[in-house]
């Protein structure tokens, strides 16, 4: 029989050993299910146990070798070495592709079409500068003046050279106020090393060392620019037409100075064989080039080429002649022709060529058409609605428009008068030394720097994405013959009362046509778009990995995870710190809510989902002594 613990006694019922087996496997395999169930959301205990299932599940190529090497340090080393080094060559890689999809590349499309061509507008100048009733009576003082220069510098008598040039002019008196004017600003002779002034006629002088210019000061003298040129030629013409534009600038109304005469310059003219009549042009005045005269500028109506070649374009037969023109300004015979697209305005200084007396000027050409990529591939406008430049002219966009306008606006602000050979702003009005007694100092101070790209003008006037250019080339031939001549002078005089005295240089003819109906497009496409930068990332993704979008998905899920497990044990970190910096709790007040969560916090499971188990404690009967019991029974085991 047993004895009885003391301190009291229990009375148990006796529970069978096959009932009390059966039970304990129920509750072992009640645990391990608990064990083996997966929560909704489940973070690893640690980052070793993160990136060791990583490693071991991936499709990465060479990470499953990091967890079987790991009993091998040297080889555990070796391969972390090589992963990480390949994974630094592949985004290394990835910058790479990266910058150059940013540059913003661009193809370069070549392509060639053909189709009936719109022929271009043709503007053709008379080179030679009028003798206009408004401004009549003044130039001929200027001319006075300049012969009275001329012969004070180069002892040179114009009225000997040229006695029917000026007649009246040279024994009329000059106004006080042009004198005045010019007498400010003189043509003077100045030392090649310096810009040190001679008096005229001084015989101290070598000519040869001569450098001839005239000085432009400010309003108070104070401060002075000389324009200096080496070429005697070149300084008269400057300073000529410097006074010459004061004089057109004084004229109140520009119409004033439209004197056409179309059928005194245009002998005759023809398009695709049929003759061309006042409908087909328009007339402007340049200050230099004379009256200007531009064919098929109509939009409504405008030119189409049937056939290329020769007789299917424009042939102009052209007075050459200089009647009543002013020698100072023009040097030159001939026309002066220029190529340009409808709606723009025609520069003769940048696009233009002369055509040559008693020779026929065959001229071919060539359409080409640039389209260029706007937006971050080219720094092109549209339409010059985004360049922070006023245009000025009546036409749409280009950049010499632009280029034109910015120094017109530049010089408005600075000189406060209009340059005339540029469209006049809204309220300014044409420099004019009666008015603006300083301006053209202020203006060669300002091209100087226009020039030098002081003003930006260059950088702010962008190219237009949209643009037609046309490709010339020229052949020359005599016209007309020698054995032709007579009759065709014959002609000229009967139908258009041609009565010149030097025949051959006296007339030209102008011959524009296309030399084939094929015209070249240079477009512009994308080098480098979003398909093919996922095409050259997946590329070098295989080429260092061998693996697919879903490695990239499995990377991806490894970052997550490792934030998220640094955010959990921060987050328990912090709460560790702040209970053990808490104050004590007084002696013999731990319940068992704080126990717990002193145990949980002594050893960290494996998953950070915490769940209880309860484990019966054995029966009393358990805790007997095995042997006979008090009844005689034998205990087994």
């Amino acid at each position: 029989m047993g004895t009885a613990p003391q301190g009291g006694s229990v009375k148990t019922g006796k529970m069978p050993e096959g009932e009390k087996t059966r039970q304990c496997k129920q509750e072992a395999e009640q645990q391990h299910k608990e064990d083996e169930q997966e929560g909704l959301i489940e973070f690893y205990g640690s980052y070793q146990e993160l990136f060791q299932f990583f490693c071991s599940n991936t499709t990465i190529h060479g990470a499953i070798r990091l967890v079987c090497s790991k009993k091998n340090k040297m080889k555990t080393a070796f391969w972390s070495v090589l992963f990480f080094l390949t994974f630094g060559l592949m985004y290394w890689q990835f910058g790479i592709l990266y910058r150059e999809y940013f540059s913003y590349p661009v193809n370069l499309n070549l392509n060639l079409n053909s189709d009936r061509l719109t022929f271009p507008a043709v503007t053709l100048c008379t080179l030679n500068p009028y003798r206009y009733s408004a401004i009549r009576k003044k130039l001929d003082e200027l001319d006075q003046i300049t012969h009275q220069t001329l012969l004070d510098l180069y002892d040179y008598n114009m009225s000997l050279a040229r006695s029917d040039w000026s007649t009246v002019s040279t024994r009329k008196r000059t106004s006080r106020s042009l004198l005045h004017h010019v007498q400010r600003h003189p043509l003077r002779r100045q030392k090649r090393d310096n810009l040190v002034s001679f008096p005229e006629n001084s015989p101290s002088v070598d000519k040869n060392d001569w450098k001839i210019g005239f000085i432009l000061c400010s309003e108070n003298n104070k401060d002075c620019f000389h324009q200096v040129y080496s070429s005697g030629v070149d300084a008269v013409r400057e300073w000529y037409s410097f006074h010459y534009i004061n004089i057109l600038a004084q004229v109140p109304d520009a119409k004033a100075l439209d004197e056409s005469d179309f059928e005194n310059f245009i002998y005759a003219c023809r398009f695709n064989e049929a003759t061309c009549d006042k409908a087909n042009y328009t007339h402007f005045h340049h200050p230099l080039y004379g009256n200007c005269y531009t064919f098929n500028d109509n939009s409504s109506s405008l030119w189409t080429s049937s056939l290329p070649g020769i007789n299917n374009g424009l042939s102009l037969v052209v007075r050459t002649e200089q009647n009543d023109f002013i020698p100072l300004l023009s040097t030159v015979t001939g026309a002066r022709v220029m190529v340009h697209d409808q709606n723009e305005p025609a520069f003769m200084d940048d696009g233009g060529f002369n055509v040559r007396p008693g020779i026929e000027t065959s001229i071919s050409m060539r359409k080409e058409m640039t389209v260029r990529l706007g937006g971050s591939y080219s720094d092109c406008t549209e339409d010059g609605s985004d360049v922070p430049v006023q245009n000025l002219y009546s036409s749409r966009y280009t950049e010499q428009v632009c280029i034109r306008s910015c120094f017109q606006l530049n010089m408005v602000n600075r000189c406060s008068c209009a340059y005339y050979f540029y469209p006049l702003p809204a309220g300014a009005e044409y420099c004019d030394y009666t008015k603006h007694v300083a301006w053209g100092y202020c203006y060669y101070k300002l091209l100087a720097e226009f020039k030098a790209d002081v003003l930006g003008c260059f950088h702010k006037c962008r190219k237009p994405c949209k643009m037609t250019e046309y490709q010339l080339s020229a052949g020359y031939s005599r016209w007309p013959s020698a054995v032709s001549e007579d009759w065709v002078f014959y002609m000229l005089s009967q139908q258009n009362k041609y009565n010149i005295t030097s025949k051959r240089n006296g007339v030209a003819k102008v011959n524009i046509f296309f030399e084939e109906w094929n015209y070249k497009t240079n477009g512009e496409s994308p080098a480098f778009t979003v398909v093919t930068l996922l095409s050259q990332l997946g590329n070098q993704w295989s080429l260092w990995f061998g693996s697919s979008v879903l490695s990239v998905m499995e990377l991806a899920e490894l970052i997550l995870d490792f934030i998220a497990i640094t955010f959990i044990l921060s987050f328990r970190w912090f709460r560790s710190w702040k209970r053990h910096s808490s104050p004590a709790p007084p002696p013999n007040s731990h319940n068992n809510a704080a126990f717990q969560d002193e145990a949980s916090g002594l050893s960290a499971p494996h998953r950070f989902t915490v769940e209880a188990v309860v484990t019966m404690l054995p029966s009393y009967n358990s805790l007997e002594p095995h042997g006979p019991s008090r009844d005689g029974e034998v205990g087994h085991e």
